[in-house]
């Protein structure tokens, strides 16, 4: 293969564009570094950002680095090389809350310092290590990812061949200061590989992809989802004359040629904004929301029908033989229960609806996603009940909920949880304890019941705990003691 940036000079891209300025890291501040990228030649990669992932009041919600989405989609695919570019500490970092998430994968890292970043020798040392990386026997596609001091200093990972002895090459940029959230991360590389694979359709054959074995048309679904849900998913389709499809982000690269290949791409998490577009472009029908409770299935379902055309006897038969089971299943699960729900997932508004079928008092559920038209469904029909839906919500948006509507439980995020039970409120983290869950089809209200009953019988041991505590960590207890007090400092 011929060397396609033999005639570029990546030093003078780099060197020319002000990154001496971002050398000194990440601590110069988002806006620094957002300028310094636009210098460097990365406007572009920005404004994309700017128009698929928009902030709200705020600038970011807080949570994890966002590159971790990225990196996550990355090491659940086999066959694929991740390979990171930033500052050490970021990298130890993201490495480490992968393999505690169980990636149990190998990530690469290209060590850089000020010299190798202003003279373009990191960018020398990146396409070396693809070059070195690229054994077909080994990997199917390697993905590069620039953190922020790199992409703030335009190390231009565009012109590493997009192909290196039969392995693709996939670079992105995912900086801190650019990308809100990891749920959106996910996107961004998803969207990538998506792009990359619907050019090898257009240029000609591929590998052929997965298929259904009964030959029906296939619905791909669009959201980290648990594993149940798409099995439940399916059963759900095949009275319409449909499958399952895929799940993206992908588990491998053939199944992204599966997904394309789908008529239909549901957006089970609104969030991808960038994988819609892709599928969009392909000439795929979109549809939003999720096969949730009673109302919310019957409605996915009917959408699904309409853009499959399926008729509307067999819509009607088949929703006549499910969803009596799904009321079913709320009935047998009730909650009985105040509830503020909120997280950074993507699947806030599917879980609140879920939760108002079974009986729950909800009056607000944030979410650190934005609003798109993929979730207008779920939000139309949770305001329509009296539901605060808070897109890009922050902490402090979310502490407030609790304040002000004193639930018997608090969904959410670790620090939001934490708060909670300093007032002696029940709290269950949404990420590993609720979205990690069944929530489709007549599994989903046991499922959710559950775990949130328990956690709302807890109120009497937590008051036990707060009355006995009472104090505790607090004035002289805090394990800070004035020098009045006789204790040193």
């Amino acid at each position: 293969m011929s060397d396609s940036v033999a005639t570029v000079d990546p030093a003078n891209l780099i060197a020319s564009s002000g990154a001496e300025e971002t050398v000194s890291g990440c601590h110069a501040g988002a806006d620094t570094m957002k300028d310094a990228a636009a210098k460097a030649g990365k406007s572009e990669v920005l404004e994309q950002y700017a128009k698929d992932y928009p902030t709200g009041p705020h600038d970011q919600p807080q949570s994890m680095c966002p590159a971790f989405g990225s990196l996550r989609v990355g090491l659940r695919m086999r066959r694929t090389a991740t390979v990171l570019c930033g500052s050490a500490c970021c990298v130890y970092g993201l490495t480490f809350t992968s393999h505690f998430y169980g990636a149990r994968r190998t990530v690469g890292y290209v060590p850089f310092d000020s010299e190798t970043l202003v003279t373009g020798k990191l960018f020398e040392d990146l396409r070396e290590a693809t070059y070195q990386l690229a054994d077909p026997d080994k990997y199917d596609a390697i993905v590069l990812i620039n953190l922020c001091v790199p992409t703030a200093s335009g190390v231009p990972l565009e012109l590493i061949p997009k192909e290196i002895n039969g392995v693709r090459v996939v670079g992105i940029d995912v900086p801190g200061f650019g990308v809100p959230t990891h749920a959106e991360a996910k996107d961004i590389l998803a969207g990538a590989m998506l792009s990359y694979a619907r050019s090898e359709v257009e240029r000609g054959p591929v590998a052929r992809p997965t298929s259904d074995a009964s030959g029906r048309p296939t619905v791909a679904l669009v959201g980290e989802i648990f594993p149940v849900d798409a099995i439940m998913i399916g059963r759900m389709l095949e009275p319409l004359g449909l499958s399952a499809g895929p799940i993206v982000p992908t588990r491998e690269w053939r199944e992204l040629y599966s997904a394309l290949a789908s008529p239909i791409a549901a957006m089970l998490h609104p969030f991808y904004t960038a994988t819609a577009r892709e599928f969009s472009s392909a000439g795929r029908a979109l549809v939003g929301s999720a096969p949730v409770g009673h109302d919310g299935t019957a409605a996915w379902l009917a959408n699904i029908a309409d853009k499959a055309g399926v008729s509307a006897e067999v819509l009607a038969k088949t929703s006549n033989a499910l969803l009596p089971a799904i009321r079913g299943a709320l009935q047998a699960a009730p909650i009985d229960a105040r509830i503020t729900l909120s997280g950074y997932e993507g699947s806030e508004l599917l879980v609140a609806r879920l939760l108002i079928e079974a009986g729950a008092d909800l009056r607000y559920v944030g979410t650190a996603c934005p609003r798109t038209p993929w979730s207008d469904d779920d939000r139309n029909w949770l305001e329509s009940r009296g539901v605060h839906v808070n897109y890009r919500a922050s902490l402090e948006d979310d502490i407030a909920a609790v304040e002000e509507f004193q639930p018997d439980l608090a969904v959410g995020t670790t620090p939001v949880v934490q708060h909670a039970k300093e007032q002696g409120i029940p709290g269950l983290y949404f990420t590993n304890l609720i979205s990690a869950r069944p929530l489709m089809g007549p599994a989903g209200p046991g499922s959710l019941a559950q775990v949130i009953n328990t956690a709302v019988g807890n109120k009497e041991r937590f008051t036990r705990m707060e009355t006995f505590f009472a104090g505790v960590g607090t004035g002289a207890t805090s394990g800070i003691w004035p020098a009045s007090s006789g204790r040193a400092a």
